[in-house]
């Protein structure tokens, strides 16, 4: 599934990240790669931006940044 379907609250783990060439360095050089593991804090109300916790850092991103990042949803 892709992170810009994911709920506030929802936590999940990082697959792959298939961003445009520029996007997706960006997002890799904050930290946002295979396997990390993070956690939706909010959304905007009409979902874009949605921010994320990882690693003790708070990351907003654009709902279409978002949807070039496949992830595995985790439970509890």
């Amino acid at each position: 599934m892709r992170l810009s379907e994911l709920k506030v609250g929802d936590k999940a783990e990082v697959t792959a990240v298939k961003a445009e060439s520029a996007t997706r360095r960006r997002i890799m050089d904050m930290g946002l790669i295979k396997g990390t593991r993070f956690r939706v804090v909010r959304v905007a109300p009409l979902g874009d931006p949605m921010e994320i916790s990882f690693k003790g850092l708070f990351l907003a991103m654009r709902k279409n940044e978002a949807e070039g990042i496949l992830v595995e949803k985790q439970s509890g």
